[in-house]
């Protein structure tokens, strides 16, 4: 089952999402009531339009989940049904998925390729650890199809990451690996736009820290965080460790992976994670890039360029850049 949240008119609302269209949740609802006999469901279903936070159609403990999958089922078999109900993606305005979490924790190295690339060792799981960050995602998440804006005070250096993201859906402390993945509500797309250049102050004294703390503020520019088009649930990925990557500049592919290839898979990073933190439901992790970063090639985003960063079973996230305005 794939959900995205999106608006149209004046109107937040969420939508089963199928590449290029979505289709809405209350008409979806009716019409699976007016074609099955699926009492149980049907009653939930009728409820489905009034939903206000996705996390009530999402795994392990979504109120309105077995009505959405009970719908979402029985879409996928009756296409004629959808034709009728669907919405284009160019009339809707599609939106980050989760608006507002608690936590929007991201990875850096986390495929030995992508760590060569910067100039790195190969890095094995039985040698190091998960390399843990965070955005502040109220100014950093940005919706589909909006632009990112390229920072005025550092302008030259603006680079792409395609990463896999997972969202937690319960809350949970000291998961083990085994266990893990019951605690998912699914995953989408993140694009964590990187200054590779940020360097405040070029008059300052040196210190031995500074360039680590450069890299983690050229993290933090507004708009660096794309995400979306939509939630994949478990259902849909049952193993997210297969899962192909695939980033576009202006229709030339820059990244081409696959999850196969992360140090720490996704069941591993949130047993980390909550090991030293309560993870909470909406919760957002971005699980790091692979190799075909801008920088390996001295290639960096200006005005008018277009990334399209696609995973497999989830979908398309496309970002326009723009230079910052005033």
């Amino acid at each position: 089952m794939r959900i995205s949240r999106y608006q149209q008119n004046d109107t937040i609302t969420f939508g089963f999402y199928f590449d290029q269209y979505v289709v809405n949740l209350e008409p979806a609802a009716t019409a699976y009531c007016t074609a099955t006999d699926d009492t149980v469901a049907s009653i939930d279903a009728t409820q489905l339009g009034k939903i206000t936070c996705m996390l009530d159609l999402l795994p392990p403990d979504g109120k309105q989940l077995t009505a959405a999958e009970a719908i979402w089922q029985w879409l996928s078999e009756h296409p004629h049904a959808v034709d009728s109900l669907k919405t284009e993606c160019h009339d809707i305005q599609l939106l980050v998925p989760i608006p507002r979490p608690n936590k929007l924790l991201l990875l850096a190295g986390n495929y030995s390729a992508h760590v060569q690339e910067g100039g790195g060792d190969p890095i094995e799981r039985a040698e190091t650890f998960p390399y843990v960050f965070m955005k502040p995602a109220s100014t950093t998440l940005t919706d589909p199809g909006t632009a990112i804006q390229i920072a005025s005070t550092s302008p030259h250096n603006f680079d792409w990451e395609l990463e896999l993201a997972v969202v937690i859906g319960r809350r949970g402390k000291h998961i083990s690996e085994a266990d893990a993945l019951n605690y998912v509500a699914g995953y989408t797309v993140v694009n964590d736009i990187s200054d590779r250049g940020y360097h405040p102050f070029p008059q300052r004294k040196q210190r031995s820290r500074d360039g680590f703390f450069d890299w983690m503020h050229g993290k933090w520019h507004d708009s660096s965080c794309p995400c979306g088009p939509c939630i994949a649930t478990p259902t849909t990925i049952p193993d997210p460790q297969t899962l192909d990557l695939k980033l576009s500049l202006n229709g030339e592919l820059r990244q081409d992976s696959t999850t196969a290839l992360q140090v720490f898979p996704i069941a591993a990073v949130i047993e980390f994670l909550s090991r030293s933190m309560t993870l909470e439901p909406g919760d957002i992790i971005s699980t790091g890039t692979p190799a075909g970063v801008g920088k390996t090639t001295n290639t960096f985003l200006k005005a008018g360029d277009v990334l399209h960063a696609h995973i497999s079973s989830i979908g398309t996230l496309e970002t326009p850049v723009k230079d910052e305005l005033f």
